[in-house]
């Protein structure tokens, strides 16, 4: 019965981050002081999903590297530049703009792992993709902001570097030992990791609505259209990469959706660490809509097959 309660706790995550969001705008109060545990709470996040993986799921990337690298290279291409230009054609606010940046340099979501299961995608591939772009993370996203972002705010480089050994690297390789030191001792604390780190995102985002509840009113249309654009886009391009690396139908879904799904959670604490609350809105709706497009899609492709 309990671990029914938390797998419906974890599919339906984005009711939750609903939730969150509805409470963190009419009540503000209840969510501001989390500001001083952000880092905290994403660090346990990443820390659950070291504990979560195990050996044979990074064996499989060692398999098959080709794939993952294709994987990898359009994560990280398509996504950043797709923000890149769609902040340019939309002219964003500088604050804006690099907050849809950050976004589009974030590597996978890790609910993309969930989606895929449940849209009959590769989800083997999937954990391989997400890991990978999450350990390449440190050095490829403060890069890619600066690269991208330098223009239009100053980028700290070495601060953002820091930041991702900080709440990735190291809770990561903290949660790989745990379960490989530990194993079968904490079989059923890993259980509820997904729940766990399910919990810790919510809090994220709605601190962020909390923290810029006056500046959502004013700007919310802008930044939803752009975000919403921004994640059609990765998705669209990450099938027609499936397509054009000749994958099968399943690979190709799992890239659609690796590539759509954004760790936004990661981009709305870097955000907020290094250039204000105005640049972490974006990441903060990301977080909604690529959860609802990833979730219709894969409710689509499902009943495709059943038929």
């Amino acid at each position: 019965m309990f671990n029914k309660i938390l797998k419906f706790y974890t599919k339906y995550f984005v009711i939750w981050v609903i939730v969150g969001a509805v409470l963190a705008f009419n009540f503000p109060f209840l969510f501001t002081p989390l500001r001083l545990y952000m880092e905290l709470f994403f660090s346990i996040t990443m820390l659950g999903i070291g504990a979560v993986l195990n050996k044979q799921e990074i064996q499989h990337i060692a398999k098959t590297p080709l794939i993952v690298f294709l994987g990898s290279l359009a994560q990280f291409t398509i996504m950043p530049l797709g923000a890149f230009f769609i902040s340019k054609i939309f002219s964003l606010p500088a604050p804006i703009a690099l907050g849809l940046i950050i976004t589009g340099c974030a590597p996978g979501a890790m609910a993309s792992n969930v989606i895929c299961y449940i849209a009959g995608a590769d989800t083997a591939y999937s954990v391989s993709l997400t890991t990978v772009s999450t350990l390449l993370t440190p050095i490829i996203t403060p890069t890619l902001i600066y690269l991208l972002a330098n223009s239009i705010m100053d980028v700290p480089f070495w601060g953002l570097f820091l930041s991702v050994i900080k709440m990735v690297v190291l809770p990561l390789i903290a949660g790989f030992w745990i379960r490989d030191k530990f194993g079968h001792k904490i079989e059923k604390f890993i259980e509820i990791c997904p729940a766990i780190s399910v919990t810790f995102i919510v809090f994220i985002c709605s601190l962020v609505i909390a923290l810029n509840k006056n500046y959502l009113i004013m700007i919310t249309g802008i930044v939803l259209f752009a975000v919403i654009i921004l994640n059609i886009f990765g998705m669209s391009m990450g099938y027609i990469a499936g397509i054009l690396f000749r994958m099968d139908k399943k690979r190709k879904r799992t890239l659609s959706i690796e590539i759509g799904m954004q760790n936004a959670g990661m981009g709305t604490v870097l955000a907020l660490k290094h250039f204000g609350q105005q640049s972490a809105i974006p990441a903060a709706a990301f977080v909604f809509v690529c959860i609802f497009t990833a979730s219709i899609v894969a409710e689509i492709w499902q009943k495709f097959d059943n038929k």
